[in-house]
This record gives structure tokens, C-alpha cells and sequence, in this order.
């Protein structure tokens, strides 16, 4: 008799498969191979793989196309490992490896969804789409590519790592350069208050960001936030410097568009604001989100949060969607990142039982 690999074997298996960001072809290929053997519909391309179980039957009005999204590529391994990053460890209840949560487990669970959902697949009124990308990890994710060419998409849920809970808003991210300019001229001279320093200029425009967006808080995200990651400035240890710049990690919420961010910095800070990025807008579901509704139907349990961490969230922020998926975000690139098999477990149970219930 045939077995199916659980999808426990399999995770072990996808953490086994190095995919550093730039270097997904093996994974793909495995993940290609895998669902062709258990019968899948699959398409594998330079932008990703993608896995449709079509409704073949059920009757009635169609309910539309259920997406599964994830990606199938980590950051490096780095240091500080007491296990090898890449041969996956199974100890106790805990998988090892780069990857095994974020987001290796989503991807397993959703895989092992999908084949048990094409068992049902005269009962289905709608299709299950699995959408797994490349480079989710930079700035030159697939998934907005991978999302246009799958065709009409009414629901979706991105498979990271939220503890099995669903995520119902998402920060977004605005990379900002703030420029301060002054006059290079003797340290000596410092005290004539005809000239300025351009440090000193930056750094009392830094003390102000805890309180540049305090007048909006998000229901679920509370306040946007700004924070400086990098510095650089100086000519030398005698010499003020004419020029002095902080990298800001902006942190925004849905109740914020980005170019009102924007405003408001450059109308309180006297440096100079520089967007550097803003395309990772945030995300938040539906208030009347039919999928919400389905999953809390399948797992009574399940609690909602606003996750501040990105995802590719971002492209199917038009659609009624959560991100949901096995694993504990803070251990997301870390050095002996881990999973409990358990919940990926019941995350593949979880991820069926929720198909079935919004598809036939």
C-alpha cells in the first residue's frame, strides 16, 4: 500500500534543502517533484511553484479561489549555532534548523493541506491555489508576481510562523534617510552660535520620534513608530562635521498612509527627510472577513493579534486575508531556529479542515 509521507517527514526533508535567499532551484525542484508524485496540479517557474487543486465536482455556486501563500526561501544560517543549520534535528518535540519556522513549517503544512484536500475533490465548489515564493526574505520577493499570473483570488492566508493564531493587521515598513547639514569648520569654534553642528542638528531631531505619531492609534497595532537603526557622520575627531545621517526603521500602521508618515516628519524635524522606501504598506483583514469567520469555525480556539513583523501580506492586501501559520516569529532567524512538531501538525489539519469548510 501506498503511504504519503507525513508532513512532519516532509518539513525534515525542506529544512534538509539549503534555499538561502537567491538559491531556491533545489526547493523548487523538490517541492515540484513531491507534488506531481501525489497527483497536484503543479507549475514550477523562475518566480516560484505553484499547486491548484480544482473543484471537479460539489454542484452549486462556485466559492472562488482559496490561496495558500508562503515562500520557500530563509535568510542565512550566520553564527551562533549549537546544531548544523542545515541538517535538520529532531529533539524531543522540537525540529532544528534554518528555516524549520520561518517558513518551512507553513509550507509543509500547507503541501500536506493541499493533497489531503485533492482527496475530496468531488466535493469542492471552489479551487485551493498554493503560491510559494522566492526571496520573501529581500527586497525582491516573487510573490507579486506569482499572485498576477494566478488569475481571480477571493480569499488568502500567508503561511508564517504566528503561534497557530491569526494575525489580523500587519506593520508596514518606510526606510527613511534623515540628512542633517552643517558647517565644517575647527571643533574649537564649536561655541559661535553662527555656525552649526550637524550631529548636534541630528540629534535633536532624534529625540523627537517617540512622539512624531502619538495623535493615531491603531485599534490592533497601537501607534506607528520610527526608530534609528544606523548612524554615520564626522570628518574628523578636531572637525564638526557638515553632514550627519540616521537610517529610520519606520514601523506604520493601516491608520497612517505612508505619505501622510512623510508629512508629518518633515513638518516637525529640521533635517532633511528622505524616503528611501515605501513600498511595504501595512495590512489589515476586513472587519467583515468571511475568512475569519470560517477559521474561528474550524478552531474555536483561535485568537487574533497585529503582527509587527512583515510579510508578503503586502500583495493580497486587496483580498480578505490573515496570516496564520505553525512556528514562534521570535525565533524567525535566529540561531537555532526551531518548530514544535505539534503544531505543525495541527496546522495541516487546521489548513484542510479550513478549505474544506470555505470550499464546498
Amino acid at each position: 500500500m501506498l503511504t504519503w509521507p507525513t508532513e512532519v517527514e516532509l518539513l525534515k526533508q525542506l529544512v534538509g534543502i539549503s534555499s538561502v535567499s537567491g538559491t531556491e532551484q533545489a526547493i523548487g525542484e523538490f517541492v515540484e517533484r513531491t507534488a506531481e508524485s501525489w497527483g497536484l496540479d503543479v507549475a514550477r517557474s523562475e518566480d516560484g511553484v505553484v499547486v491548484r487543486v480544482s473543484a471537479a465536482g460539489g454542484g452549486g455556486k462556485s466559492r472562488g479561489t482559496l490561496a495558500f501563500v508562503s515562500h520557500l526561501d530563509t535568510v542565512p544560517a550566520g553564527d551562533g549555532w549549537t546544531r548544523p543549520p542545515f541538517d535538520p534535528m529532531i529533539e524531543g518535540t522540537q525540529l532544528y534548523g534554518r528555516g524549520s519556522g520561518d517558513a518551512k513549517a507553513s509550507v509543509a503544512a500547507m503541501l500536506t493541506a493541499a493533497r489531503e484536500t485533492s482527496h475530496r475533490i468531488g466535493e469542492l465548489r471552489g479551487d485551493l491555489v498554493l503560491l510559494l515564493g522566492y526571496g520573501e526574505e529581500t527586497k525582491h520577493t516573487t510573490m507579486p508576481q506569482l499572485v498576477e499570473a494566478a488569475g481571480p483570488l477571493a480569499l488568502a492566508v500567508v503561511g508564517e510562523p504566528t503561534s497557530l493564531q491569526a494575525a489580523i493587521a500587519q506593520r508596514g515598513i518606510m526606510m527613511v534617510d534623515l540628512v542633517a547639514r552643517g558647517d565644517q569648520r575647527h571643533a574649537g569654534y564649536a561655541g559661535d552660535d553662527t555656525h552649526g553642528d550637524a550631529i548636534t542638528r541630528l540629534a535633536a531631531d532624534l529625540v523627537k520620534l517617540p512622539q512624531l505619531f502619538n495623535d493615531r492609534v491603531h485599534p490592533v497595532l497601537g501607534r506607528a513608530t520610527a526608530t534609528a537603526t544606523m548612524l554615520e557622520g564626522g570628518v574628523s575627531r578636531n572637525v564638526t562635521p557638515p553632514v550627519a545621517k540616521a537610517v529610520l526603521d519606520v514601523r506604520s500602521t493601516p491608520s497612517w498612509t505612508h505619505d501622510e508618515l512623510h508629512r508629518v516628519m518633515e513638518g516637525h524635524l529640521a533635517s532633511d527627510v528622505v524616503v528611501t522606501s515605501d513600498r511595504l504598506v501595512p495590512c489589515e483583514t476586513p472587519a467583515e472577513s468571511a475568512l475569519l469567520d470560517a477559521m474561528r469555525d474550524v478552531r474555536p480556539a483561535l485568537q487574533t493579534y497585529g503582527s509587527p513583523t512583515c510579510s508578503d501580506w503586502v500583495f493580497l492586501r486587496h483580498l480578505d486575508t490573515v496570516k496564520c501559520g505553525p512556528g514562534t516569529s521570535r525565533l524567525s532567524h535566529t540561531p537555532d531556529e526551531h518548530v514544535d512538531l505539534h503544531e505543525v501538525s495541527e496546522a495541516a489539519a487546521f489548513y484542510h479542515e479550513l478549505a474544506m469548510e470555505l470550499l464546498t
